[in-house]
Formats: structure tokens, C-alpha cells, sequence
């Protein structure tokens, strides 16, 4: 699947989040897939996460709460996807562009894509099941440090961290470079790659995960609703401002 708004650096509005998890719906009775690429249009951004401009207006608290529940509920159709879905990071994944991106099972990373939980400078939490896989997937000292310093993380170090199983090299196609890593699952049989994602997806959906995911919602609210996102919401909104002009 491809998100394509590269004019928008592939924000996640609510529209594409839909459009989202209705297409890994749509497929996910294919017996005959044997895996998933999700990548952005471009090359500036996988994702840069939600769509800043839409967000703006969810002020209320029923509002903050379905605008969580809508998003969760797209990106836990890539979660949930009976095969192995791979998340081909053309450019950078930020924010809830990370959570998308650590939604898939496996990622591949164009040389110089980087993956940053920016939330932090947002003044919220993540809240797309993000906060979850990444505790579970670096532990929980490397994930507070991430989640902290929203720094961007480069595609090397990513897959030092275990975020990125591939990672192209400067001169490399990215597109030969994703081919290169599917082809090992091109090999198998549809029934066993579903066998393997549904070890896989008992094994990220662990008793820690859950609770995790629970705590989520509650903290987006907290944070969402407190007037240091607005502040923060309105500087960037502002910049984006300035530079249209």
C-alpha cells in the first residue's frame, strides 16, 4: 500500500487513516498473500505523522477519545495482518508516522530515512499503540530515552536498536533493496508466513503490551487537553505558516 501525499510530507489525516485500515481489511482474507509493503509517496517522508492542521480542531475530550480510537484501530489492522506486513521507510517516520512504522512486523529503511517520536515536542504522548511496540521492542530504558529526546534517529542506528532489519546503502535503489529483502518471503507457502505472523503477533501482543496500551488513551487525554500541546501546536502551525507564504 502506498500513502500518497507526499505534498503533505504523507501526514495522517483521519481520511487516510481510514483508507488505511480498510485496504489491510479488504485483504486480509487473501489466502494467497504471503506478506504486505507499506511505503510513502516520495522520498521526503514515510509518514510525518497526523495531520496537524485536522488535529487542531479535536479540543473536546469525546472528541480526543475518538479521534485515538479511530487511528489505534487503523494502525492494529497492520498489526493484526495475517501475514507479515513490511514497512518500507522511503523517508522519515515521524511522530505517528514512528507508530505506524513500528505497527508493521519488520522495516526497511532508505539510507537516509529516519524514525522520531517527536511527541515529546508536541507536549502528548503517543497514543497509536506506538508507546507499547516500542517498549517492547528496544525495552524501556531505550524507549524513555527516545520518547525523551525526540531525537531523529538514523536509519544505522535504527537497525542497531533492532528498529530497522535493512537498511539501504548510499548508491543503493531503495526499491531493489526492499525486493532484495521479500525475496526470502517469496519462497515460503501463504499458510506458513500466516503461521509464522501469528507466532509473531502472540508474541508482541504480551500481558505487558496490553497494559501498556491500556494506559495509553487516559494519557492522551491528560496531555492532549493540557494547554502546553496548545502552545506547542500552535508554534509549529505557525512556522508551517510562514513558510507557505
Amino acid at each position: 500500500m502506498l500513502i500518497n501525499r507526499p505534498e503533505k510530507r504523507n501526514a495522517l489525516s483521519q481520511a487516510v487513516l481510514a483508507e488505511l485500515g480498510a485496504t489491510f481489511h479488504q485483504h486480509a482474507s487473501n489466502s494467497r498473500l504471503l506478506a504486505a509493503v507499506l511505503h510513502g509517496a516520495g522520498e521526503r517522508c514515510f509518514a510525518a505523522g497526523g495531520d496537524l492542521v485536522e488535529f487542531d480542531q479535536v479540543r473536546e475530550p469525546a472528541a480526543v477519545r475518538a479521534m485515538q480510537k479511530h487511528s489505534v484501530a487503523a494502525l492494529d489492522a497492520v498489526r493484526t495482518f495475517p501475514v507479515p506486513v513490511i514497512g518500507a521507510l522511503n523517508g522519515d517516520a515521524i511522530g505517528g508516522g514512528a507508530e505506524l512504522a513500528l505497527a508493521c512486523d519488520m522495516r526497511v529503511l532508505a539510507h537516509h530515512a529516519r524514525i522520531a517520536f517527536v511527541q515529546g515536542q508536541m507536549c502528548i504522548a503517543p497514543a497509536w499503540g506506538g508507546g507499547a511496540d516500542l517498549m517492547q521492542l528496544v525495552g524501556t530504558a531505550t524507549a524513555l530515552r527516545l520518547l525523551s529526546s525526540t531525537e531523529f534517529i538514523a536509519a544505522e542506528v535504527a537497525r542497531e536498536l533492532g528498529i530497522a532489519q535493512m537498511v539501504a546503502g548510499a548508491e543503493e535503489a531503495f526499491e531493489a533493496v526492499v525486493e532484495r529483502f521479500i525475496k526470502p518471503l517469496r519462497e515460503r507457502k501463504p499458510q506458513v508466513m500466516r503461521a509464522f505472523k501469528s507466532l509473531a503477533l502472540t508474541a508482541r501482543q504480551s500481558e505487558r503490551w496490553h497494559a501498556v496500551r491500556a494506559a495509553e488513551p487516559g494519557l492522551l487525554l491528560e496531555t492532549w487537553l493540557h494547554d502546553d500541546h496548545w502552545a506547542a501546536s500552535d508554534a509549529v502551525l505557525e512556522r508551517i505558516a510562514r513558510q507557505v507564504k
